[in-house]
């Protein structure tokens, strides 16, 4: 049996919205769903009222709720899961690098969505004021500057193409990953997902709604924060395992939410995000620095 995580109303409310490829949510499938995971009416518009306030979810004039604008660059990034390795190029051993030296001083919000920004595309600290990653992404480094953008990296903050790194540095750069953790993460959340698509047919509507949300939200979450490394430094064995499984899981998962959705009038089509991620980046699990 997989193992439950704790749903707060913020990220069910995030999450289920995250589901959406077009139009909105009404505020009684929120509540509905609410109640499936042991969450209370008021709990859930509290919830909606302070993710409005910061801009997170926005209000339709028929008064259903859509993901705001300050959570779409996270929302793209996790709905494209299924994409995941088109992400990647063979790497020539050269580096993308930050110059976080250049944060502005003082100002705690941006230091904290820059950092969460570097956390979630694969940056590691190498020495005070330097973060980098593998230059083997698609679109290199100026497609990777407009995603920490799009991502809330600092204006301010340089991100360049780094090459020929003296034999030390190059050599400390590579440990700076630990290759265990995004491994175990995709890893687990694999036999989770495996486990759970034989138990959701023998499941009842709501405990298979349940199931799959949560089961989801944990794969999508290990695929999402894995750094997405060359292989010579982190295999991809286990996440490209994942995603295949995500595939197939994915389709079970839209065919237990199907019926209560389509009750009320909405089309729910993408496996739901783990928004999670995006509340304390710098401690959560998944490829997390040494």
């Amino acid at each position: 049996m997989f193992q439950a995580m704790e749903t707060s109303p913020k990220s069910l409310i995030l999450d289920l919205l995250s589901t959406m490829r077009r139009g909105a949510m009404p505020v009684r499938l929120l509540v509905r769903a609410g109640e499936l995971f042991g969450i209370a009416e008021n709990s859930v518009r509290v919830a909606l009222a302070r993710l409005l306030r910061a801009g997170l979810v926005e209000r339709d004039e028929r008064g259903q709720y859509r993901l705001g604008e300050s959570a779409q660059a996270v929302n793209r990034r996790v709905t494209s899961w299924a994409r995941v390795e088109e992400r990647l190029r063979t790497w020539d051993g050269d580096w993308v690098a930050v110059l976080a030296s250049a944060l502005p001083r003082g100002q705690r919000a941006a230091v904290r969505k820059s950092e969460r920004a570097l956390w979630l595309s694969g940056f590691r600290t190498l020495e005070p004021g330097l973060s980098l990653r593998p230059d083997n992404l698609t679109g290199g480094v100026a497609e990777l500057r407009e995603t920490l953008a799009n991502l809330g990296l600092d204006a301010a903050v340089p991100v360049v193409r780094l090459s020929e790194l003296d034999p030390s540095r190059d050599a400390k750069a590579r440990c700076l990953w630990d290759a265990e953790k995004p491994t175990t993460a995709c890893r687990g959340a694999r036999e989770a997902v495996e486990t759970s698509a034989r138990r959701l047919p023998r499941l009842e509507p709501d405990e298979a709604m349940v199931e799959s949300f949560r089961v989801g939200g944990r794969a999508l979450r290990a695929i999402v924060l894995d750094p997405l490394l060359p292989d010579a430094l982190v295999p991809g064995t286990e996440r490209r395992a994942l995603v295949e499984a995500m595939k197939r899981y994915d389709r079970m998962g839209r065919e237990a939410w199907h019926a209560a959705l389509a009750a009320h009038g909405v089309v729910q089509l993408r496996a739901p995000a783990d928004t999670r991620m995006t509340d304390r980046p710098l401690a959560a699990a998944g490829g997390g620095a040494r």
